[in-house]
């Protein structure tokens, strides 16, 4: 009991600055789930962020995938509830007050300081799971294979993931 309590505080709280997408959280995902509570491993932390790109609510699912590693169904169960608590109580909340709250300077000022600061948490997000698993030539060319084809078509994501996951499987030349 008391881990499924641990559990949902932890998701509960995760899911308080679940703001911006879910890129944003993987520092504090990475944080919390690998070094404090080492609830997952660095590897299964970076399989998981990859497997959650082929599932609805990207990155969110990760904390089903932690839940269940600490209380199995109950604990995924618990860890998904929770991150999404607060995000959607956000949204019920704006979504009836959007109209007068859109032409809000104050908001908007809000909003402007967010933006870069959410723009620096994905950065650092990026940093730090490129420092970690990038190690041979061929994530290297991954890397760079994938970011021109997300940049430069419109490729879906998820064929990305999938095209390099069969690379990564039939020409391992790490």
């Amino acid at each position: 009991m008391a881990a499924l309590v641990k559990i949902a505080w932890t998701f509960f709280k995760i899911g308080l600055v679940f703001v911006g997408g879910g890129y944003v959280l993987i520092p504090l995902l990475h944080r919390t789930m690998v070094d404090q509570f080492h609830w997952l491993t660095l590897k299964e932390f970076l399989d998981g962020v990859a497997l959650s790109q082929l599932t609805p609510g990207p990155l969110a699912i990760i904390a089903t995938f932690a839940g269940f590693r600490v209380g199995g169904f109950v604990g995924a169960l618990v860890g998904t509830v929770c991150i999404f608590i607060p995000c959607t109580a956000l949204m019920l909340f704006l979504t009836r007050r959007y109209e007068k709250l859109r032409n809000v300077k104050m908001i908007r000022e809000i909003l402007d300081g967010v933006v870069p600061a959410v723009v620096g948490l994905v950065t650092a997000a990026a940093w730090n799971l490129g420092s970690t698993s990038l190690v041979s030539p061929r994530d290297f060319a991954l890397l760079a294979a994938s970011f021109l084809l997300l940049q430069f078509t419109k490729v879906s994501p998820m064929f990305v993931i999938l095209g390099a996951g069969a690379l990564g499987y039939f020409f391992n030349f790490s």
